[in-house]
C-alpha cells in the first residue's frame, strides 16, 4: 500500500487500527506501524492529522521496545533456569533437550 495515495484522514485511521491492535499482545504490529508511518510523522510538511499520528508512532515505538525487552528477559530466564525448574521448565518446553545440563 502507498501511503502518499491516501488521504491523511485514512492514515490517521489506519494508523490508529494498528495501534489498537497492537494491545492484542502483537507488538510486531507496533513495530510495522512505527517504522511505516515515521516519515508521515517526523518528515512531512505539517498537517492537521499530523500530531495524532505523531503520537500514535511514539507509542508504537516505545510499546514495541518495550515488548522486545520484556520478552528477551524471559528468554534469558527461562534459558538459564528451566533445569532448576524441574517438571514446571520441562512443561514448559516444547522441545526438551536430552543428556545433563
Amino acid at each position: 500500500m502507498d501511503l502518499s495515495k491516501m488521504s491523511n484522514d485514512k492514515k490517521l485511521d489506519l494508523c490508529r487500527h494498528y495501534f489498537k491492535a497492537g494491545f492484542a499482545l502483537l507488538p510486531f504490529v507496533w513495530a510495522v506501524n512505527a517504522v511505516w508511518f515515521f516519515n508521515e510523522a517526523f518528515k512531512r510538511d505539517q498537517y492537521d492529522e499530523q500530531p495524532q499520528i505523531k503520537r500514535y508512532v511514539i507509542y508504537s515505538a516505545i510499546g514495541s521496545i518495550l515488548w522486545s525487552i520484556i520478552i528477551a528477559i524471559w528468554i534469558i530466564v527461562f534459558q538459564v533456569y528451566r533445569v532448576s525448574w524441574g517438571a514446571i521448565g520441562d512443561n514448559l518446553s516444547f522441545i526438551i533437550p536430552f543428556g545433563t545440563p
